[in-house]
Protein backbone atom coordinates (compact mmCIF):
# COMPACT_ATOMS: atom_id res chain seq x y z
CA UNK A 1 0.00 0.00 0.00
CA UNK A 2 1.07 3.36 -0.56
CA UNK A 3 -0.43 4.33 2.69
CA UNK A 4 -1.02 1.90 4.46
CA UNK A 5 -3.41 3.13 7.56
CA UNK A 6 -5.70 3.92 4.81
CA UNK A 7 -5.78 0.58 2.51
CA UNK A 8 -4.57 3.37 0.04
CA UNK A 9 -2.71 2.32 -3.44
CA UNK A 10 -1.05 3.65 -6.25
CA UNK A 11 -0.66 2.41 -9.88
CA UNK A 12 0.95 3.08 -12.53
CA UNK A 13 -1.18 3.70 -15.69
CA UNK A 14 0.92 2.66 -18.23
CA UNK A 15 2.84 -0.38 -19.81
CA UNK A 16 5.88 -0.33 -22.63
CA UNK A 17 8.24 -3.04 -23.02
CA UNK A 18 11.32 -1.19 -22.32
CA UNK A 19 9.39 1.03 -19.28
CA UNK A 20 8.91 -2.43 -17.73
CA UNK A 21 12.87 -3.13 -17.75
CA UNK A 22 13.71 0.14 -16.28
CA UNK A 23 11.73 2.58 -14.78
CA UNK A 24 8.79 0.28 -13.48
CA UNK A 25 11.53 -1.72 -11.40
CA UNK A 26 12.07 1.22 -9.54
CA UNK A 27 9.17 2.50 -8.98
CA UNK A 28 7.91 -0.30 -7.32
CA UNK A 29 11.47 -0.85 -4.88
CA UNK A 30 10.57 2.98 -4.32
CA UNK A 31 7.61 1.99 -3.00
CA UNK A 32 5.41 4.62 -5.45
CA UNK A 33 3.66 2.27 -7.24
CA UNK A 34 1.93 -1.43 -5.91
CA UNK A 35 0.06 -2.31 -9.26
CA UNK A 36 -0.48 -1.40 -12.96
CA UNK A 37 -3.05 -1.14 -15.81
CA UNK A 38 -3.39 -0.78 -19.54
CA UNK A 39 -5.69 -0.62 -22.23
CA UNK A 40 -6.21 -0.40 -26.00
CA UNK A 41 -5.17 3.18 -25.92
CA UNK A 42 -2.10 2.74 -24.25
CA UNK A 43 -1.06 -0.58 -26.43
CA UNK A 44 -1.66 1.37 -29.26
CA UNK A 45 0.87 4.05 -28.33
CA UNK A 46 3.26 1.40 -27.19
CA UNK A 47 3.28 -1.07 -29.99
CA UNK A 48 2.92 1.83 -32.86
CA UNK A 49 6.08 4.37 -31.55
CA UNK A 50 8.57 1.84 -29.54
CA UNK A 51 11.17 -0.04 -31.03
CA UNK A 52 11.02 -2.30 -28.56
CA UNK A 53 8.67 -4.28 -30.60
CA UNK A 54 10.16 -5.03 -33.79
CA UNK A 55 12.02 -8.17 -32.86
CA UNK A 56 9.28 -9.64 -31.67
CA UNK A 57 7.30 -8.94 -34.72
CA UNK A 58 9.41 -10.23 -36.85
CA UNK A 59 8.94 -13.47 -35.46
CA UNK A 60 5.04 -13.20 -35.77
CA UNK A 61 4.30 -12.74 -39.60
CA UNK A 62 2.32 -16.12 -39.90
CA UNK A 63 0.23 -14.72 -37.33
CA UNK A 64 -3.64 -12.84 -37.65
CA UNK A 65 -3.33 -9.36 -36.74
CA UNK A 66 -5.28 -10.20 -33.26
CA UNK A 67 -2.99 -12.95 -32.93
CA UNK A 68 0.15 -10.49 -33.19
CA UNK A 69 -1.13 -8.31 -30.88
CA UNK A 70 -2.18 -10.58 -28.34
CA UNK A 71 1.12 -11.85 -28.37
CA UNK A 72 2.70 -8.41 -27.91
CA UNK A 73 0.61 -7.56 -25.17
CA UNK A 74 0.51 -11.02 -22.88
CA UNK A 75 3.86 -10.66 -22.99
CA UNK A 76 4.59 -7.40 -21.46
CA UNK A 77 1.51 -7.99 -19.00
CA UNK A 78 3.46 -11.39 -18.10
CA UNK A 79 6.22 -9.56 -17.68
CA UNK A 80 4.79 -7.60 -15.38
CA UNK A 81 3.17 -9.71 -13.42
CA UNK A 82 6.65 -11.22 -12.92
CA UNK A 83 8.00 -8.23 -11.76
CA UNK A 84 4.92 -7.21 -9.80
CA UNK A 85 4.68 -10.95 -8.01
CA UNK A 86 6.44 -10.27 -5.02
CA UNK A 87 4.15 -7.60 -3.99
CA UNK A 88 0.97 -10.07 -4.61
CA UNK A 89 2.55 -12.68 -2.29
CA UNK A 90 2.98 -10.24 0.64
CA UNK A 91 -0.93 -9.35 -0.22
CA UNK A 92 0.00 -5.78 -1.24
CA UNK A 93 -1.80 -5.81 -4.44
CA UNK A 94 1.07 -6.30 -7.23
CA UNK A 95 -1.99 -6.75 -9.94
CA UNK A 96 -1.72 -5.55 -13.44
CA UNK A 97 -4.49 -5.67 -16.01
CA UNK A 98 -5.21 -6.03 -19.64
CA UNK A 99 -8.20 -5.48 -21.40
CA UNK A 100 -10.63 -8.01 -23.47
CA UNK A 101 -11.06 -7.22 -27.25
CA UNK A 102 -13.43 -4.15 -27.29
CA UNK A 103 -15.33 -5.48 -30.31
CA UNK A 104 -16.92 -7.83 -27.77
CA UNK A 105 -18.12 -5.18 -24.90
CA UNK A 106 -21.81 -6.60 -26.16
CA UNK A 107 -21.11 -10.31 -25.85
CA UNK A 108 -21.48 -11.27 -22.70
CA UNK A 109 -20.70 -15.49 -23.46
CA UNK A 110 -17.52 -14.38 -25.97
CA UNK A 111 -16.27 -12.01 -23.36
CA UNK A 112 -15.96 -14.42 -20.95
CA UNK A 113 -14.22 -17.14 -22.75
CA UNK A 114 -11.93 -14.53 -23.90
CA UNK A 115 -11.47 -13.27 -20.75
CA UNK A 116 -10.94 -16.88 -19.04
CA UNK A 117 -8.46 -17.76 -22.59
CA UNK A 118 -6.31 -14.72 -21.37
CA UNK A 119 -6.09 -15.63 -18.04
CA UNK A 120 -5.43 -19.22 -18.31
CA UNK A 121 -3.11 -18.74 -21.25
CA UNK A 122 -0.64 -16.40 -19.04
CA UNK A 123 -1.13 -18.34 -16.05
CA UNK A 124 -0.22 -15.59 -13.56
CA UNK A 125 -2.72 -14.88 -10.80
CA UNK A 126 -2.13 -11.38 -10.54
CA UNK A 127 -3.66 -10.69 -14.03
CA UNK A 128 -6.49 -8.53 -14.08
CA UNK A 129 -9.00 -8.81 -17.01
CA UNK A 130 -10.52 -5.91 -17.35
CA UNK A 131 -14.22 -6.00 -18.36
CA UNK A 132 -16.09 -2.63 -19.52
CA UNK A 133 -19.04 -2.08 -17.32
CA UNK A 134 -22.26 -2.79 -19.98
CA UNK A 135 -25.17 -5.29 -19.17
CA UNK A 136 -23.15 -8.02 -21.12
CA UNK A 137 -19.98 -6.79 -19.41
CA UNK A 138 -22.34 -7.33 -15.87
CA UNK A 139 -22.56 -10.76 -16.69
CA UNK A 140 -19.25 -11.35 -17.61
CA UNK A 141 -18.01 -10.01 -14.36
CA UNK A 142 -20.00 -12.32 -12.26
CA UNK A 143 -18.92 -15.52 -14.75
CA UNK A 144 -15.14 -14.56 -14.27
CA UNK A 145 -15.26 -13.89 -10.61
CA UNK A 146 -17.47 -16.77 -9.84
CA UNK A 147 -14.18 -18.90 -11.63
CA UNK A 148 -11.64 -17.22 -9.62
CA UNK A 149 -9.99 -14.62 -12.08
CA UNK A 150 -9.86 -11.33 -10.57
CA UNK A 151 -11.90 -8.36 -12.92
CA UNK A 152 -11.15 -4.75 -13.36
CA UNK A 153 -14.65 -3.41 -14.27
CA UNK A 154 -14.02 -0.75 -16.24
CA UNK A 155 -15.51 2.88 -18.06
CA UNK A 156 -17.37 3.74 -15.13
CA UNK A 157 -18.94 7.05 -15.36
CA UNK A 158 -22.83 6.69 -13.57
CA UNK A 159 -23.51 4.92 -9.80
CA UNK A 160 -25.97 2.55 -11.38
CA UNK A 161 -23.28 1.26 -13.30
CA UNK A 162 -21.40 0.78 -10.41
CA UNK A 163 -23.55 -0.89 -8.26
CA UNK A 164 -24.03 -3.19 -10.81
CA UNK A 165 -20.41 -3.82 -10.74
CA UNK A 166 -20.56 -4.74 -7.11
CA UNK A 167 -23.93 -6.54 -7.75
CA UNK A 168 -21.94 -8.79 -10.13
CA UNK A 169 -19.22 -9.32 -7.79
CA UNK A 170 -20.97 -9.90 -4.76
CA UNK A 171 -22.82 -12.81 -6.97
CA UNK A 172 -20.14 -14.17 -8.31
CA UNK A 173 -17.98 -14.31 -5.56
CA UNK A 174 -20.63 -16.35 -4.00
CA UNK A 175 -21.34 -18.70 -6.56
CA UNK A 176 -17.38 -19.56 -7.05
CA UNK A 177 -17.22 -19.48 -2.93
CA UNK A 178 -13.26 -18.25 -3.77
CA UNK A 179 -12.18 -15.20 -2.68
CA UNK A 180 -10.88 -12.66 -5.38
CA UNK A 181 -9.95 -9.44 -5.59
CA UNK A 182 -11.86 -6.95 -7.75
CA UNK A 183 -11.38 -2.99 -8.77
CA UNK A 184 -14.37 -0.79 -10.27
CA UNK A 185 -12.54 1.68 -12.17
CA UNK A 186 -14.49 5.33 -11.98
CA UNK A 187 -13.13 7.56 -14.42
CA UNK A 188 -12.52 11.58 -13.55
CA UNK A 189 -11.51 13.93 -15.24
CA UNK A 190 -12.89 13.26 -18.53
CA UNK A 191 -16.42 14.76 -17.28
CA UNK A 192 -14.32 18.13 -16.29
CA UNK A 193 -13.16 18.31 -19.78
CA UNK A 194 -16.06 18.21 -21.21
CA UNK A 195 -17.90 20.29 -18.77
CA UNK A 196 -15.39 23.00 -17.50
CA UNK A 197 -15.93 25.60 -20.43
CA UNK A 198 -19.53 25.97 -19.60
CA UNK A 199 -19.44 25.79 -16.24
CA UNK A 200 -16.55 28.88 -16.27
CA UNK A 201 -19.08 30.46 -18.55
CA UNK A 202 -21.72 30.79 -16.11
CA UNK A 203 -19.38 31.47 -12.94
CA UNK A 204 -19.87 27.96 -11.48
CA UNK A 205 -16.25 26.57 -9.82
CA UNK A 206 -14.75 24.01 -12.57
CA UNK A 207 -12.53 20.78 -12.01
CA UNK A 208 -15.02 19.63 -9.31
CA UNK A 209 -17.41 17.66 -11.25
CA UNK A 210 -15.58 14.90 -12.01
CA UNK A 211 -14.47 14.72 -8.12
CA UNK A 212 -18.11 15.18 -6.61
CA UNK A 213 -19.36 12.54 -9.23
CA UNK A 214 -16.56 10.04 -8.15
CA UNK A 215 -16.97 10.90 -4.77
CA UNK A 216 -20.68 9.97 -4.70
CA UNK A 217 -19.93 6.41 -6.67
CA UNK A 218 -17.09 5.82 -3.69
CA UNK A 219 -19.34 6.09 -1.07
CA UNK A 220 -22.54 3.81 -3.03
CA UNK A 221 -19.51 0.91 -3.65
CA UNK A 222 -18.72 1.11 0.13
CA UNK A 223 -21.96 0.81 1.28
CA UNK A 224 -22.42 -1.86 -0.68
CA UNK A 225 -19.51 -3.82 1.48
CA UNK A 226 -18.35 -6.14 -0.98
CA UNK A 227 -15.26 -8.52 0.26
CA UNK A 228 -12.61 -7.55 -2.03
CA UNK A 229 -13.64 -4.95 -4.35
CA UNK A 230 -12.29 -1.48 -4.06
CA UNK A 231 -12.60 1.98 -6.15
CA UNK A 232 -10.32 2.64 -8.29
CA UNK A 233 -9.98 6.23 -9.82
CA UNK A 234 -8.89 6.20 -13.18
CA UNK A 235 -8.59 9.31 -16.02
CA UNK A 236 -6.85 10.94 -13.10
CA UNK A 237 -4.14 12.94 -15.21
CA UNK A 238 -4.63 16.81 -16.14
CA UNK A 239 -4.40 18.03 -19.77
CA UNK A 240 -2.74 21.66 -19.87
CA UNK A 241 -1.39 24.09 -17.18
CA UNK A 242 -4.59 25.07 -15.13
CA UNK A 243 -4.74 22.52 -12.78
CA UNK A 244 -1.77 21.04 -10.98
CA UNK A 245 -0.37 17.61 -12.07
CA UNK A 246 -1.55 15.52 -8.93
CA UNK A 247 -4.69 17.42 -8.68
CA UNK A 248 -6.78 14.44 -8.90
CA UNK A 249 -4.97 12.08 -7.24
CA UNK A 250 -4.86 14.46 -3.99
CA UNK A 251 -8.07 15.52 -4.04
CA UNK A 252 -9.96 11.92 -4.27
CA UNK A 253 -7.50 10.12 -1.57
CA UNK A 254 -9.83 7.43 0.53
CA UNK A 255 -9.87 4.71 2.68
CA UNK A 256 -9.68 1.58 0.65
CA UNK A 257 -9.56 2.68 -2.91
CA UNK A 258 -6.99 2.96 -6.12
CA UNK A 259 -5.76 5.79 -7.58
CA UNK A 260 -4.39 4.56 -11.52
CA UNK A 261 -2.24 7.59 -12.92
CA UNK A 262 0.25 8.21 -15.61
CA UNK A 263 4.16 7.96 -14.15
CA UNK A 264 4.72 11.48 -14.68
CA UNK A 265 1.18 12.32 -12.01
CA UNK A 266 2.66 9.66 -9.85
CA UNK A 267 5.56 11.56 -9.71
CA UNK A 268 3.95 15.25 -9.05
CA UNK A 269 1.79 13.55 -6.11
CA UNK A 270 4.84 11.89 -4.37
CA UNK A 271 6.81 15.27 -4.71
CA UNK A 272 3.61 17.53 -4.20
CA UNK A 273 0.81 16.16 -2.82
CA UNK A 274 -0.85 16.31 0.23
CA UNK A 275 -1.23 12.91 1.63
CA UNK A 276 -4.13 13.57 3.61
CA UNK A 277 -7.77 11.98 3.38
CA UNK A 278 -10.10 13.69 1.24
CA UNK A 279 -13.17 11.17 1.22
CA UNK A 280 -15.53 11.33 1.77
CA UNK A 281 -17.80 14.70 0.85
CA UNK A 282 -20.11 15.84 2.65
CA UNK A 283 -23.20 14.76 -0.05
CA UNK A 284 -24.99 18.77 0.63
CA UNK A 285 -21.66 20.44 -0.72
CA UNK A 286 -21.83 17.64 -3.44
CA UNK A 287 -26.12 18.27 -4.20
CA UNK A 288 -25.34 22.30 -4.36
CA UNK A 289 -23.21 21.73 -7.52
CA UNK A 290 -25.38 19.44 -9.09
CA UNK A 291 -27.79 22.27 -8.27
CA UNK A 292 -26.15 24.63 -10.16
CA UNK A 293 -25.14 22.55 -13.68
CA UNK A 294 -28.68 21.42 -13.96
CA UNK A 295 -30.09 25.60 -13.37
CA UNK A 296 -28.32 26.60 -16.47
CA UNK A 297 -29.55 23.45 -18.67
CA UNK A 298 -26.91 20.95 -18.44
CA UNK A 299 -28.49 17.32 -18.41
CA UNK A 300 -25.87 15.55 -16.40
CA UNK A 301 -26.90 12.20 -16.74
CA UNK A 302 -27.83 12.51 -20.86
CA UNK A 303 -23.63 14.21 -20.06
CA UNK A 304 -22.38 10.82 -18.43
CA UNK A 305 -24.36 8.53 -20.70
CA UNK A 306 -22.08 10.21 -23.27
CA UNK A 307 -19.05 9.69 -22.14
CA UNK A 308 -20.08 6.05 -22.03
CA UNK A 309 -20.71 6.21 -25.46
CA UNK A 310 -17.10 7.82 -26.19
CA UNK A 311 -15.28 5.83 -24.07
CA UNK A 312 -16.42 2.64 -25.55
CA UNK A 313 -15.63 3.72 -29.36
CA UNK A 314 -11.92 5.20 -28.41
CA UNK A 315 -11.08 1.73 -27.11
CA UNK A 316 -12.74 0.05 -30.14
CA UNK A 317 -10.63 2.47 -32.43
CA UNK A 318 -7.21 2.45 -30.84
CA UNK A 319 -8.17 -1.57 -31.02
CA UNK A 320 -8.93 -1.28 -34.68
CA UNK A 321 -5.69 0.98 -35.44
CA UNK A 322 -3.35 -0.98 -33.79
CA UNK A 323 -4.75 -4.35 -35.73
CA UNK A 324 -4.79 -2.27 -38.88
CA UNK A 325 -1.26 -1.63 -38.60
CA UNK A 326 -0.45 -5.51 -37.61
Amino acid sequence: MYIKELKFSLWADFIERDYLDNEFKKLIEDGLINGATSNPAIFKNAILNSPAYKEQLSSLSHLSAKEKYEALAMHDIKKAADILRPLFDKKDDGYVSIEVDPSLFDDANATIAEGRRLFESMNRPNVMIKVPATNAGYSAMKALTALGIPVNATLIFKKEQALACAQAFKEGRAEGKKAVDTVISVFVSRVDRVLDAKLAENGIQTALTGIYNSAEIYEAVEAMEVAGCRTLFASTGVKGNTLKAHYYVENLLAYNSVNTAPVETLFAFEKNGKKEQKLPIPSEIRAAHFEKIAKIGIDFEAILDGQIEDGLEAFKVAFAEILESL
